[in-house]
């Protein structure tokens, strides 16, 4: 993506709500990004159009599993020097409660950093981070910027 590769040749790291904000379904969800430093949380505001099951009503799963995998993409491009986003390998998500129709929060946190992939655990949660509602554990392929493209 442009945006990011413009970043690294002026030697910063790319502006990751622009980033965010340059993914159309990002867009749709209304993900925010919150940094402080290398700490990284990110916010998916609630809105009506989220909810996947009205008599609960409860935030569809798919938007659930979606908010983590953006969360773990956007933290291992905050960490690992690439120019691409990473690409997942394999995801999996367990869902441990029903997401209220409330502002929900994640973070993610890179397990093991190889030379190509990473793995990453992401968790979702809405009042209490010692309560989440979603997990994720996936590896994503990163391409070293530095790697020859043949």
């Amino acid at each position: 993506m442009e945006i990011i590769k413009r970043a690294i040749a002026e030697g910063r790291k790319p502006d990751l709500q622009a980033l965010v904000d340059a993914i159309p379904y990002c867009r749709f969800l209304g993900i925010e990004i919150d940094r402080k430093g290398n700490e990284l949380t990110t916010i998916l505001r609630f809105d009506k159009k989220l909810i996947g099951n009205p008599i609960l009503p409860a935030l569809h799963g798919g938007v659930v599993g979606a908010f983590l995998e953006v969360t773990a993409v956007i933290q291992l491009m905050l960490e690992a020097e690439t120019e691409d986003l990473p690409k997942p390998v394999d995801i999996g998500i367990d869902y441990l409660r029903s997401g209220r129709p409330v502002d929900a929060y994640a973070r993610a946190t890179i397990t093991k950093h190889g030379r190509r992939v990473c793995n990453v655990r992401a968790e979702a949660w809405q009042d209490e981070r010692s309560r989440p509602i979603a997990a994720l554990h996936g590896h994503f392929l990163i391409k070293p910027k530095d790697s020859d493209p043949t």
